[in-house]
Parts: structure tokens; sequence; C-alpha cells
């Protein structure tokens, strides 16, 4: 009963060790956010093309602040990972050191990916077709509060989908899918995934297909992928039981 208590205790201190280094970094990429944070505000905002519009005074502080902590997020993302990575390392075994190893990685890739997508690809040309609607009929003014939420509601989403291929890599591998049951489920996706590029996108023709097309394919990509995994899977079981 001591050794467990005692087993217990040093995990508890490994987590708040783990926790305060996640903790120490973020507050330090917090604080080398906010002295950049003019420059990647201009950053961000020259797709508007426009100076944006703040309706009280502390809109831009609340800008600032959404500006440095999503920086500081993503800056310490890695180091959490890693954190995490060295924690449950021991208790692994070695092809599922090999696995966590690859897919941990691949996730923040296909994140990075999709989220670079979405701001340079989908955002700007979305913003400009969105543009040319109104410009004729109506002056446009764009306020920080909605240019900010229009554009973490078009990056944020793309983000997460983009790392599609991985998780359906990851579980088959676990065996919890295989490429035969996604190609039975492939209609569904497809109905699926036209809704999600259109939820994701403001309500027009183009920015649907822009969204929707390189989501197909991440499928198909992802069909691919299993086989590749379930039948060196099936290898693996072979040689083990033979």
């Amino acid at each position: 009963m001591e050794v467990k208590e005692m087993r217990l205790m040093d995990h508890l201190e490994e987590v708040r060790k783990r926790i305060i280094i996640i903790l120490i970094c973020f507050l330090l990429f917090l604080c080398a956010a906010f002295v950049f944070v003019e420059d990647i505000y201009n950053w961000i905002v020259d797709s508007a093309e426009q100076k944006l519009t703040i309706l009280g005074p502390s809109d831009i502080l609340w800008i600032y602040f959404v500006i440095a902590g999503s920086f500081a997020i993503v800056a310490t993302t890695p180091v959490a990972v890693f954190q995490i990575w060295r924690f449950i390392e021991p208790g692994l075994k070695q092809d599922e050191k090999r696995v966590v190893f690859f897919f941990i990685p691949a996730l923040l890739l296909c994140f990075a990916i999709g989220f670079s997508f979405g701001y340079f690809v989908l955002f700007p040309n979305v913003l400009s077709f969105l543009g040319t609607l109104v410009a004729d009929q109506m002056n446009t003014m764009y306020t920080v509060d909605k240019y900010f939420k229009f554009l973490f509601n078009l990056t944020l989403p793309l983000g997460f989908l983009f790392e599609m291929p991985i998780v359906i890599m990851f579980l088959t591998r676990l065996g919890v899918l295989n490429p035969v049951r996604l190609a039975k489920t492939r209609k569904v996706a497809y109905v699926v995934l036209t809704v999600v590029s259109t939820l994701v996108t403001p309500p027009d023709f183009v920015s649907a297909i822009i969204v929707l097309v390189p989501l197909l394919l991440l499928f198909e990509f992802s069909i691919t992928v299993s086989k590749i995994i379930y039948k060196k899977r099936g290898e693996e079981s072979l040689e083990a039981t033979g």
C-alpha cells in the first residue's frame, strides 16, 4: 500500500513539474508576443486593405490579448506535447512509442497546413469576394471584433479538419477503423463534409467549393493511408502468430 502511495505521489510530482514547465513557457511566449503584438496585428489585418474600426476604448486591448494569447498557445503547444510525451514514454511499449512519436508531430503539422491554407488561400479570397458584392452599393467598414471572429471561424476549423488523415491512420492502427468500413461510408462522409464546408464558410458557392475539394481529397487520401496501415498491421499479426 505504501509503495502504491509513493508511486502515486511520484506521478503527481512529475505532473506538477511538467505543468509548471508548460506554464512558464506560455508566460515567456506571451510576454514575447506582447513585444511584437503591434507588428503581428498589422500583418494579420493587411488583407483588410483598410483600417479596422473599434467601437470602444478597450477593444484594441482585447484584440492585443487575443493575438498575444493565440501566439503563446501555438508556440507553447510543441513544448506541451514534448512534456506529455516524456511523461507517458516510460509506460509505452517500443511499437507504441513509434506510433505515438509519429502521430503527435504529424497531427501538429497537418493542423499547421490546414490553418495556413485557411489564412493564405481561403480567407483573402473570401474577403475579396465579399468585398466586391458591396463595393458599389454601400460603404464597407470592418470592426476589429467582427474581422477577427471571421478570420478564426475560417481558419481554425480547417486546421482541425486537415488532421483527418492522421486521425484515421491512428484509429486504423488501433483496429477501430479499417479501409473497407471507410469505403462503405464514403457517400455519408461526402454529405457530412459538404455540410461542414458550408457551415465553416460564408453563404456563397465559391467559398464552399474551395473548402470542399481539399476535404474530399483528404478523405480519399485517408482511405489510401488506412489501406496501407491495415495491410501492414495484418502482416505484423501474421508474423506474431507465425
